[in-house]
């Protein structure tokens, strides 16, 4: 995984409660085994009309969000079932940071093992981003070293699991995290195939 230290980037908003895992990738696509290619179905079933082209009212599809890699969106966001889908497919399309005042758990712990950095904010300082003039684009730096987010005219500081810290710092994922430890590892297999 890459490293998360400092990121900035163009803001999608997304003003809506109980966004499921479901809706951020709908089980027609879970087929897949693979976690790359999953972006394309992002929020399909909102993204796109009937007849397969965009829907201009969607939020993720107005110009002013083109690009866009910091989401911030309402209350209990990734609730539903625990697809690990949902995470890949919002990283495939090009999020790094998501920002909400509320998470499902094992959504939040899915995102930060995928490489995506999930911030529990006040529920005002959400609310200030979601009612940010609408159809204008606007940019946020979020410094995962310093836990804060600004741009904009907006400041926030933010509270961060330092376990969750180290491994977007490092960019690592449980594997590279285990593997700061063979040194270890092999002393203990040695000690024990030797007793």
């Amino acid at each position: 995984m890459e490293p998360i230290v400092q990121h900035k980037g163009r803001v999608a908003t997304m003003n809506r409660v109980n966004v499921d895992t479901d809706q951020i990738i709908p089980k027609q696509f879970l087929k897949r085994v693979e976690r790359t290619g999953f972006g394309q179905f992002l929020f399909f079933d909102w993204r796109f009309l009937k007849d397969g082209t965009p829907d201009p009212e969607f939020e993720l599809n107005k110009p002013h969000t083109q690009g866009a890699s910091i989401l911030v969106a309402a209350h209990n966001f990734g609730c539903g079932s625990s697809r690990e889908h949902a995470p890949w497919a919002l990283h495939d399309y090009g999020f790094k940071v998501i920002i909400a005042p509320s998470f499902a758990d094992i959504f939040y712990n899915n995102c930060v093992k995928n490489g995506m950095l999930p911030i529990r904010l006040d529920e005002d300082k959400v609310h200030e981003l979601l009612t940010k003039e609408e159809n204008q684009a606007f940019d946020l730096d979020v410094n995962l070293k310093e836990q804060t987010i600004s741009g904009d005219g907006f400041e926030a500081t933010f509270v961060i699991d330092p376990y969750w810290k180290e491994m977007l710092l490092n960019g690592w994922d449980e594997i590279g995290l285990t593997l700061k430890f063979d040194d270890q590892i092999k002393a203990y297999e040695e000690k024990v195939l030797n007793s």
